[in-house]
């Protein structure tokens, strides 16, 4: 019974994941429940078996999208090269602060996305791009750096905030900002997953199950998104934005701050 839940959320997560992100906030909460409480108490090792899961599903997200959107490379090879490196610097930064100080200002951040998002019903709508080539690199790097730091560091909803600042920030459509959110997370992800798994941080057992079953919702959900176009994923961006807006809120008002 615990595979068959383990692998209905592990379809869940990779199917959000594949159209706005947000899959680990499905994931990850999954396996601390129903994995056995002696290997649910190991955090690193519930986290490797989570990233190992999510690039499975992720790679196959990007390959679906790469099939049917032109990828703008001149922005998505700073972003990714500079999300890669970052996310080695966030890691390291886990050590010296605590995660907890970010989640408030990540809830305020979810909630000006959301707003924002809401407001302006035309955005991402149409694939507009108006900085000159030198500009547009150094905001690749940029977002890039950003993000890659936050993912390295604290994680949750990175794929919903890349998409954001793809469309906000570079003006891509919504689809398309979906797919390249996908090459930037397969940089993030790959040291991660190369680390977890050199220090024997993965649960193959259940990860391998899972990794199938995340590919199979990133399958389904990448072809959705395409199908659907823009309207579509930028309905589903409002509502996993505000997942995480309610979560935060949750972990801040209710848990406390740890």
């Amino acid at each position: 019974m615990v595979f068959v839940l383990l692998l209905l959320f592990a379809f869940l997560a990779g199917f959000v994941d594949s159209i706005v992100g947000g899959g680990g906030l499905i994931q990850v909460p999954a396996l601390f429940v129903f994995l056995p409480p002696a290997l649910a108490a190991n955090v690193s090792a519930v986290l490797g078996t989570n990233k190992f899961a999510s690039i499975c599903g992720t790679s196959i997200a990007a390959i679906q999208y790469s099939r049917r959107v032109e990828f703008q490379w001149r922005t998505l090879g700073p972003a990714s090269l500079a999300a890669l490196v970052f996310s080695f610097l966030g890691a390291g930064t886990v050590s010296l602060l605590n995660p907890a100080y970010i989640k408030p200002v990540i809830l305020v951040l979810s909630v000006l996305v959301a707003i924002y998002t809401y407001a302006r019903k035309n955005m991402g709508k149409i694939h507009s791009l108006n900085f000159s080539p030198r500009t547009e690199v150094w905001l690749a790097l940029l977002l890039g750096a950003a993000i890659g730091f936050y993912d390295g560091f604290f994680g949750p909803g990175t794929g919903s905030f890349l998409i954001f600042g793809f469309v906000g920030i570079f003006g891509f459509d919504f689809l398309l900002a979906s797919g390249s959110a996908k090459i930037v997370n397969l940089a993030t992800n790959f040291a991660a997953v190369l680390w977890f798994a050199g220090t024997g941080k993965v649960f193959y057992k259940y990860a391998i199950p899972m990794a199938a079953a995340n590919i199979l919702g990133a399958a389904v959900g990448s072809r959705m998104a395409i199908l659907k176009g823009n309207e579509f994923v930028r309905k589903f961006f409002l509502g996993v934005v505000l997942l995480l807006i309610i979560r935060f809120a949750y972990e801040l008002i209710i848990i406390g701050p740890k």
